[in-house]
């Protein structure tokens, strides 16, 4: 193996590894979405029953976080395995567990059926979901990016987050379908269809993640290195990077989740009393709307900075939202779908460019661990504790401008940790000690 700088990979291999990224990101955001609008919708009802509505609603959230504690965790072990072993042996794995875990789901009888059984089966289930995804979002990430020309990462890179609209499209999508059908159907058999589903999708999304080519990164600068333990280097080298990537998805994944899932359940709730449908079709055309301006908004990230863009989409949310929660609460119909899909536009520029960024924040060893646990960490807290957070504030004050004023705060953190975040290069040539500061440069820009 050389230890020289080789040629920068070309747009063929950039494309199919982007097209394997997103398959398999899309199956891995769909089964995750699929719950979450079963957890904000139908959940409440079927594994909560004995309890009054907002009981069951922070019960049923509480199923659906912790997920997300389990994200850190999981971003150890597969990291660990992408670091030593390559990230498309990682990446098959979990696109394996999510699946399978997603198909037991809906295979899961009801509160009525087998009492506090339901619920615990129900957690165990979330647990591998939380592990897979972990492990998945950035080794998706890496594959698209080390294999993408360097003045193309952002374009390349946003394959890996047109998954996520993709996934949210199919999950809302099938249950706005399931809606139109009546309560009865949704609340009894229905909810489970979209999650049986996944077993499909499954033998898609392993067909195709095994014939991808393995990074040019790893083939040449961490394959046959002699390498420390990846969480060990990880900690001791990229904390502070790791902070600041915690930081930056605070918009990315609080603040999506908050303008996803609890707006969901917030226009449902009795206080507010909108009917499912409506709510779920704005969701599903925002979707649609979202997937089509991920790649546009990531080229945009080459043309202006990737960094410049998520700090003009976290500011530009916090805008969007406060009119959302409005027509929301005014049953605008019209305004709804209108205010839906613009709050998931300004969200993808905090989103487009954010697997670039995190890739470029870390040099190449250990990259796959400190990328996932940074990533992981940050949706833990953020997107797992976001919708109880939310919850928790208009019940303390009765009023929803202080679930806004916290949307502000996301939008602030995010901008603060983006503004500071390092950006790497990986065509320095990688060395023999694998010395992580000669193995790389940082790149010399003047963009933000």
């Amino acid at each position: 193996m050389s230890l020289t700088a080789t040629q920068p990979p070309g747009h063929a291999r950039a494309l199919k590894a982007g097209l394997a990224s997103v398959v398999g990101t899309t199956i891995e955001w769909y089964d995750f979405y699929v719950y979450a609008t079963a957890a904000a919708i139908v959940f409440p009802q079927v594994f909560f029953p004995e309890v009054n509505h907002a009981l069951g609603t922070l019960a049923s959230f509480g199923t659906y976080a912790v997920a997300y504690f389990m994200r850190p965790l999981g971003g150890i072990i597969f990291g660990h395995i992408g670091d030593k072993l390559g990230r498309k042996r990682a990446l098959t794995i979990t696109l394996f567990i999510m699946g399978v875990a997603t198909v037991l789901v809906g295979c899961l009888p009801g509160y009525n059926t087998i009492g506090i059984l339901a619920p615990i089966l129900l957690i165990v289930l979330r647990i591998a979901q939380g592990l897979a995804v972990g492990g998945e979002w950035g080794g998706a990430s890496l594959m698209s990016v080390e294999s993408a020309p360097p003045k193309f990462k952002n374009f390349y890179g946003g394959f890996t987050q047109l998954g996520n609209p993709l996934g949210a499209l199919l999950a809302s999508g099938a249950f706005w379908i399931l809606a139109g059908m009546g309560d009865d159907v949704l609340l009894t058999w229905g909810w489970r269809v979209p999650f049986l589903f996944s077993i499909v999708l499954i033998g898609v999304g392993i067909w195709v993640r095994y014939r991808v080519e393995e990074t040019p990164v790893f083939e040449e600068k961490i394959e046959g290195h002699t390498q420390s333990t990846p969480i060990l280097f990880a900690l001791r080298n990229n904390w502070l990077a790791i902070i600041l990537g915690f930081c930056i998805i605070a918009m990315s994944s609080g603040g999506y989740v908050i303008a996803t899932v609890f707006v969901q359940n917030f226009a449902t709730s009795p206080e507010v009393g909108l009917n499912a449908g409506v709510i779920l079709g704005a969701m599903t055309v925002a979707s649609f709307i979202e997937a089509l301006v991920t790649l546009p908004l990531a080229l945009l990230g080459d043309k202006w900075g990737g960094k410049r863009v998520i700090m003009l989409g976290s500011l530009l949310s916090f805008v969007a939202v406060i009119p959302l929660v409005l027509v929301i609460q005014n049953h605008q119909v019209t305004l709804i779908y209108i205010f839906v899909s613009v709050i998931r536009i300004t969200l993808s520029g905090a989103w487009a460019p954010l697997s670039t960024v995190m890739t470029q924040m870390f040099r190449p060893q250990a990259r796959y661990t400190s990328m996932s646990l940074s990533y992981g960490i940050g949706a833990a807290v953020w997107g797992g504790l976001s919708p109880a957070i939310a919850t928790g504030l208009i019940a303390i004050t009765g009023t929803f401008w202080s679930a806004i004023w916290f949307f502000g705060a996301l939008a602030l953190i995010a901008i603060v940790g983006t503004w500071f975040a390092p950006q790497h290069s990986d065509t320095a040539p990688a060395t023999g000690s694998f010395n992580p500061r000669l193995d790389t440069t940082a790149i010399k820009t003047t963009r933000i």
